[in-house]
């Protein structure tokens, strides 16, 4: 559960966090002096990460912020060195390589208010995700909004707009019997 400095490995800080998820609800349904401790306890533990982010050269910072819980912690007390758009870019593009696997692309579109707007190339089927989706492009766009919601919880949605090429206005039809036929000379008369 632990290594031997004593650190928690991932699982075991993502098991902490659901029982943390449990003993919180079951303290906002009898509000009193524990939930008001808790508010306190992540004020002051705040407080004291953003003064280790005051001394923190860049370099440490961006280490900082790149660790997923440390990560996680900046946002929750905003002050995370990265603008949200950044971060949910970062979070797109971290995604890019699975879809690819799976014969899609991800492309990030940028955020519009509070919503995130992320291409989503599904491949072979009609491409993006509006009406008729399979369950793998269903699934690829609840793994996307998962993910950027995670690193920027400041939103309150993410689009999921259909990718593929750009399309222009479409070509003028030119019927080729018009281009091929030829005036017919008329005779003087």
């Amino acid at each position: 559960m632990a290594d031997p400095a004593g650190r928690l490995s991932d699982p075991a800080v993502e098991a902490r966090l659901a029982r943390l998820d449990e003993v919180l609800a079951g303290l906002e349904s009898t509000p009193g002096p524990a939930l008001e401790a808790v508010r306190l306890l992540t004020e002051v533990y705040g407080e004291g990460l953003a003064r280790v982010l005051d001394g923190a050269d860049e370099r440490l910072g961006a280490r900082l912020a790149g660790d997923e819980l440390v990560g996680h912690l900046m946002v929750l007390h905003g002050i995370h060195p990265l603008p949200l758009a950044d971060r949910a870019a970062r979070a797109v593009e971290l995604l890019r390589p699975a879809v690819r696997e799976r014969g899609g692309d991800l492309e990030w579109a940028g955020v519009e208010g509070e919503v995130a707007r992320v291409r989503l190339d599904s491949g072979g089927s009609g491409g993006g995700c509006g009406g008729g989706c399979g369950g793998g492009s269903a699934d690829i766009a609840a793994a996307v909004r998962d993910a950027v919601l995670a690193v920027a919880p400041e939103l309150t949605d993410v689009e999921i707009v259909p990718g593929g090429e750009e399309r222009g206005p479409a070509p003028a039809f030119v019927p080729l019997d018009t281009v091929r036929r030829r005036p017919v000379p008329q005779e003087a008369g």
